[in-house]
C-alpha cells in the first residue's frame, strides 16, 4: 500500500511537471514508448508466476531439490542455490524474493533445518544473480535497448562473467557465515502430489514455454502477456478462486510509472547533469569501478531502479559502462532495506513466516558482501 501511495504521489508530481512544461509532451511520448512494454512485461510475468505458485509448481521444484540434496545439508543448500539462480535468471528477481522464499523456508522446516541460511540465500541471489538476461531485472530491460544489443543472447554474452561473479561471491560469503549450519544431514522428504494435476501440468507447460520464448528472443512483453492470458484461462476453469484483482501488481506498476516520469523530468531539466558529468569516463578499469561503485551507493541511498534511471546517461552509450552500472545497482543493493523493492517484499514474507532477521544484522552482512560482489563483477566484465 505504501508503494502505491508513493507511486500515486510521483504520478501527480509528474503530471504537474507536464502541465508546467518541464517535461514536454514529445519527451513524455518517447518515454511511454520505452516504458509501457516494460510495465506490460512486469504485469504478465507477475500473473504467470503467482498462478504457477498456486498450481504447486514451485512446491514441486523445492521437493525435488530436497531429493537431489541426498540427505546432506550442503547438498540441499546447493540445490536451493541452483533453484534460486534459475528462478531469478528466467523469471526475475521478484519471483525469487517473493514466491520462492516462503517455499524454501517451509522446505527447511520440513526437513528439520534452520531456515535462515536458505532464506538469506534467496534474497541475496535474487539481487546478485539478476544480471544474466534482460528479463532477470527491470533495470536490465531498461538498459538492453540503450546498449544496442539485439536479443537476450548478446546481452548474456556481455554480462556472463559478471553474472557468474554475482553468484560465486555471495555463495562464498554464505558458506563462511553459516559454515556451522550448512554441514550435516537431514531426512529427505517425499515429493508431494499436486492438488489439481491438470492445473499443475498446464502451469508447468506454460512456464516452460515462457522461459523458452524469453530466451529465444521473442518480444518479452508479448510473451509474458500471452502466457498470462493462457494461464488465466486455465485457472478460470480449474481454480477460479485464485483469479483475484490482487494478482495484478498494481502498486509496482504505479510506483514504476511515477518514477519513470519524475526521473525523466529531472533529466530534461538538467538537474542530474552534474552527477552525470562527474561520472563521465571511458572503459578503463578505474572508470568502470567508479561507475559501478556510484551505482551501488545510489541504489542503497534511493533504491536500485531510480539509481539506474538517474545514472543511466553517465554510461555514455558504451556497452561496458552500461554493464558496470548494472553490476552496481543490481549486485550492490544488499545493504539498506530500501535498496531493492524485492528485499522489502522478501523481509515481509520472512516476517509472515515467523523468521526473524533484524535489519541491523542484514545491513552488517550486506556491508561485507555488496562491495566484494560489485568489485568482482566489474572486474569480470573485462575478461
Amino acid at each position: 500500500m505504501r508503494q502505491a501511495v508513493i507511486g500515486g504521489v510521483l504520478l501527480v508530481v509528474g503530471a504537474v511537471c507536464v502541465v508546467l512544461g518541464l517535461l514536454p509532451l514529445p519527451d513524455l511520448a518517447t518515454l511511454a514508448e520505452r516504458v509501457v512494454p516494460v510495465l506490460a512485461f512486469v504485469l504478465g510475468l507477475t500473473v504467470v508466476s503467482e498462478l504457477a505458485a498456486d498450481a504447486g509448481v514451485f512446491d514441486r521444484l523445492a521437493d525435488l531439490a530436497a531429493r537431489v540434496g541426498g540427505g546432506r545439508t550442503i547438498g540441499l543448500w546447493v540445490s536451493v542455490v541452483v533453484l534460486a539462480v534459475v528462478c531469478t535468471v528466467f523469471l526475475s528477481i521478484d519471483t525469487t524474493a517473493v514466491l520462492l522464499t516462503p517455499i524454501v523456508i517451509a522446505l527447511a522446516r520440513r526437513v528439520g533445518l534452520p531456515p535462515m541460511p536458505f532464506a538469506l540465500t534467496t534474497v541475496w541471489l535474487a539481487n546478485t544473480a539478476s544480471m544474466l538476461l534482460p528479463v532477470s531485472n527491470l533495470t536490465n530491460l531498461l538498459a538492453v535497448d540503450k546498449i544496442g544489443l539485439d536479443g537476450p543472447i548478446p546481452f548474456a554474452g556481455l554480462m556472463v562473467w559478471a553474472a557468474l561473479a554475482g553468484v560465486v561471491v555471495p555463495c562464498a560469503v554464505l558458506l563462511v557465515v553459516f559454515r556451522g549450519k550448512l554441514f550435516g544431514r537431514y531426512t529427505p522428504v517425499e515429493v508431494r502430489r499436486p492438488r489439481d494435476p491438470v492445473f499443475f501440468w498446464a502451469a508447468s507447460v506454460v512456464l516452460v514455454a515462457l522461459v523458452v520464448a524469453l530466451t529465444a528472443g521473442v518480444t518479452v512483453w508479448i510473451a509474458a502477456l500471452a502466457a498470462a492470458v493462457l494461464l488465466v484461462v486455465v485457472a478460470a476453469f480449474r481454480a477460479p478462486s485464485e483469479l483475484r484483482p490482487s494478482r495484478v501488481p498494481w502498486s509496482t506498476l504505479l510506483f514504476a510509472a511515477g518514477l519513470f516520469v519524475v526521473v525523466e523530468t529531472l533529466h530534461t531539466t538538467g538537474l542530474t547533469d552534474p552527477v552525470v558529468h562527474a561520472l563521465s569516463g571511458g572503459t578503463g578499469t578505474g572508470s568502470l569501478l567508479l561507475l559501478g561503485g556510484a551505482g551501488a551507493v545510489a541504489a542503497n541511498a534511493i533504491d536500485n531502479l531510480p539509481a539506474y534511471l538517474v545514472l543511466e546517461p553517465a554510461a555514455g552509450h558504451e556497452a561496458l559502462r552500461y554493464a558496470a552500472l548494472l553490476v552496481g545497482v543490481n549486485a550492490g543493493c544488499l545493504i539498506t532495506p530500501w535498496a531493492s523493492l524485492a528485499t522489502l517484499l522478501w523481509h515481509a514474507r520472512l516476517a509472515s513466516e515467523g523468521v526473524h532477521l533484524s535489519w541491523g544484522r542484514y545491513m552488517a552482512l550486506g556491508c561485507v558482501v555488496a562491495p566484494l560482489t560489485v568489485v568482482a563483477g566489474v572486474l569480470a566484465l573485462q575478461i
